[in-house]
Formats: C-alpha cells, structure tokens, sequence
C-alpha cells in the first residue's frame, strides 16, 4: 500500500490530524533535523499499523514535507479505519 504524507514536524505530540489536499497529515514531535522527522514518521505508522519498521519505507519526499509512504502488509482498509479511529 503506497499513501501521500504531509508531516509537521515539532508538534505537540505525535498524531494524525485528518486529511489535507488528498494526503494524511501526521504531527509528530520530532524535529526536521538529521533524518529525526522521517524516522519517527516510520515507527509511528508501524506501531499504528501493528507491522514491523522495516515494513514501512519513505519512497520520495525525504527531504520535504509531502511524502509517499509504502507500508508492506497493509490494506486500504486498514488505513481508512485509522483515519477514522485516530483522526
């Protein structure tokens, strides 16, 4: 399942936060600074998602704010239900 990420970086606490422009946005507490954001966006959907880290991988957008995310595992489902459950 590959999905479209818009991530804030330095938030308040780590959290999806709905839908923006066709893409999850996700608020997480880490910094944009040394991989840190990207990182936690990782361990984040995984722990949400109940797979292992190395089952969610950053495709394109490293560097920005937009994201596409592949999560190996998952359904489109899944992803919906939590958007509902957590948004």
């Amino acid at each position: 399942m590959v999905l479209t990420v818009r991530v804030q970086p330095r938030a308040g606490r780590d959290e999806i936060s709905g839908v923006t422009e066709g893409a999850m946005k996700i608020r997480l507490r880490a910094p944009a600074v040394e991989n840190r954001a990207n990182e936690a966006l990782c361990e984040y959907l995984a722990a949400l998602l109940k797979r292992p880290k190395s089952a969610v991988r950053i495709l394109s957008g490293d560097r920005g704010r937009i994201k596409r995310v592949a999560i190996d595992g998952v359904t489109r489902q899944q992803i919906e239900a939590l958007l509902l459950f957590e948004a």
